[in-house]
């Protein structure tokens, strides 16, 4: 539809660097703010298994872009170093050399070989010897150029190794340079790839001419703020809001780009101050953000909450049944745990503590319950090394909508993870499903959890990766299930740890922000997040 000839409402136009599918704060905002009465589209990006280009989330439409990578390698991946100068350019051509010889190599012997067949046979007399005599500087001549050729295939190794390596004098005096240099700019040289999103999103928001942007992680930041810049040079206000989903500082490495992470940290300094209003996923969070990039105000915070009803569209049928999905009966104590698999979440405590748990059983609720997913078949494993194998139960994810009810017979959710930067800072998905479902929470030590949970009294704190610990919280928890249950009846708690009473906060960002072109208003809850 041509926008000069739409009706006059506000365009909110949506970013995410994922394929939407999967991603319940993503929906649920584009979803609540249609619901609103904006104008919805939210733009991702294509990806080898998305299922569909354009769809529908409520009255939103998306829209996934296929991002080209031009950019996307960086240029120490196309040209010589210095530091290798015998190695071989980076590219294919090292291994076709290697190849090609090695070729040249078997077309030789298979000449030797028909030659000696010959001399056994006693056939060719003469010309056998001369045969193997005129082969001979062939060989040779081969065989130094294939040790020539496996020598400059090893430098291109060794140089690559050390590029990758955060450790190496000539990677840290780079890096060094151009941070110095360019500030928080550096990203331009440190990962040039960034502009690849730039060249997908930019014009079709350019095309769009949105009201207002609502960028989602750091990545869509910079495209959103340039795309205000442009509308602004053609006499439009275009308003940007960044929702600031994680730390970005405390995001992992990439173990074999030393770059990459310093480059995302440069590029959010940048732009995350451009942006007009921001928005993140917890109160510890927001007074972080508002430090670290020197923001006029404090970040609204928008939870990640679930949603109270079914998608539409959606049956509102009954979730499956927890227990029979375990095999086990209403009076079995039963832990849960309901999100991704990996090392820093932990998982493999609760299993190792299941020793010491007699008739206790484990419930993970997870995107790959099985078949070729690594962690998940690693955590099988370790439970039938300790011999607890019947008590450890994999079940595959249910809708987002259902999961809090879906969880709801178990004793107790758990939260084992990690000590890491971005977990100390956020009440997590799982944490506001596992209340929904009225359940006694252990986590480990990680801030904000663990400062809600004492605050609130909905469960107990143990020191994380302590087997010793949690065992102890987990057996003072199935003791008096019912007190800490109780902690859910304090007025208005669950209500607003709800997406509807989030969503309000957010359309009160689009509203202060483009009062001009706002949706009649309609009476909405006011949502209030834990201190």
């Amino acid at each position: 539809m041509d926008r000069d000839s739409a009706p006059r409402r506000g365009r909110v136009v949506m970013l995410v660097d994922n394929g939407v599918h999967g991603d319940s704060r993503v929906q649920k905002t584009a979803r609540s703010a249609a619901e609103a009465g904006w104008e919805v589209i939210l733009l991702g990006i294509k990806q080898a298994t998305s299922p569909q280009e354009t769809w529908s989330i409520g009255g939103a439409e998306v829209r996934l872009l296929t991002v080209p990578r031009p950019l996307g390698q960086h240029p120490l991946n196309h040209r010589r170093s210095l530091r290798r100068p015998l190695a071989y350019r980076p590219g294919k051509y090292g291994t076709w050399r290697q190849n090609s010889l090695r070729a040249r190599r078997i077309d030789l012997d298979q000449k030797q070989a028909a030659l000696e067949i010959a001399r056994r046979e006693g056939r060719g007399g003469a010309g056998v010897l001369l045969g193997t005599v005129a082969l001979l500087p062939s060989r040779a001549t081969t065989k130094v150029l294939h040790r020539w050729a496996r020598f400059r295939a090893g430098e291109l190794r060794r140089l690559r190794q050390a590029q990758q390596s955060a450790d190496t004098l000539l990677t840290k005096l780079s890096m060094s340079f151009w941070q110095r240099l360019m500030g928080d700019r550096s990203w331009r040289r440190l990962d040039p790839g960034l502009w690849d999103y730039e060249f997908a999103f930019g014009p079709v928001i350019d095309q769009l001419k949105p009201d207002l942007i609502h960028a989602n992680d750091f990545r869509m930041a910079g495209i959103a703020a340039r795309a205000a810049r442009r509308a602004r040079v053609r006499g439009r206000d275009l308003k940007v809001v960044w929702d600031a989903h994680e730390y970005v500082a405390g995001v992992s490495p990439r173990a074999n780009n030393p770059r990459w992470l310093p480059a995302q940290i440069a590029y959010t300094a940048e732009y995350a101050p451009q942006a007009d209003a921001v928005v993140t996923v917890s109160p510890t969070l927001a007074e972080l953000l508002q430090q670290v990039h020197h923001l006029p105000e404090r970040p609204e915070v928008v939870l990640n909450a679930p949603s109270r009803s079914a998608e539409d569209g959606q049956p509102d049928a009954a979730p499956p049944d927890l227990r029979a999905l375990c095999g086990i009966g209403p009076d079995t104590p039963l832990l849960v745990y309901c999100g991704g698999v990996n090392p820093s979440r932990g998982l493999g405590l609760m299993v190792a503590a299941l020793p010491q748990l007699p008739d206790v059983h484990v419930a993970f609720v997870t995107l790959h319950p099985s078949g070729n997913n690594a962690p998940s078949e690693e955590l099988l494993t370790q439970a039938a090394e300790v011999g607890v194998a019947d008590r450890v139960h994999l079940l595959p994810y249910v809708p987002h909508w259902q999961v809090s009810a879906f969880l709801a017979p178990a004793n107790a959710g758990v939260i084992p993870i990690h000590h890491k930067p971005n977990h100390e800072l956020a009440l997590i998905t799982k944490f506001l499903e596992y209340s929904h479902a009225r359940l006694p929470i252990v986590v480990s030590d990680v801030k904000t959890m663990a400062d809600t949970v004492r605050s609130t009294g909905q469960g107990e704190v143990f020191r994380a990766e302590d087997v010793t610990d949690y065992v102890r919280v987990v057996r003072q928890v199935l003791a008096d299930p019912e007190r800490y249950r109780a902690a859910y009846d304090r007025p208005g708690l669950l209500e607003n740890w709800t997406w509807e009473a989030q969503s309000a906060v957010l359309d009160r960002v689009y509203r202060r922000l483009r009062p001009d072109v706002a949706p009649a208003a309609e009476s909405a809850p006011l949502a209030a997040v834990p201190s």
